[in-house]
């Protein structure tokens, strides 16, 4: 992925087909290794392609991903249980001061 990754940006910085030097470049740069066999392999199959078509490619197949939803909702909870002559505890009643967002960060948004 890093391989890609160093390929797309190379892309966008202008570089319309980045060689081996350049994606290495990126990768290194960013604190990275090279494995040369993964990146020879990246290379070959990006070779005489242009990325704009491939994302689109990418995009029409990832269409066809099944990605969830569409499962029923969980079961109800059990009922809850009776018995026994004790009387539930009361609740304690605990006293918060609710604090504004800008205490917790210590800064407003707009400042």
């Amino acid at each position: 992925m890093r391989h890609v990754a160093a390929y797309l940006l190379a892309v966008l910085g202008g570089n319309d087909a980045p060689d081996a030097k350049a994606v290495k470049s990126i990768v290194e740069a960013g604190g990275g290794t090279v494995d040369d066999e993964a990146l020879k392999m990246v290379l070959e199959q990006l070779k005489g392609k242009s990325v704009e078509d491939i994302i689109k490619e990418g995009v029409e197949k990832l269409a066809d991903v099944p990605s969830g939803g569409g499962g029923g909702g969980g079961g109800g909870g059990a009922p809850a249980a009776s018995g026994g002559d004790a009387a539930a505890p009361a609740a304690k009643k605990v006293e918060e001061k609710e604090a504004s967002e800008e205490e917790d960060m210590d800064f407003g948004l707009f400042d």
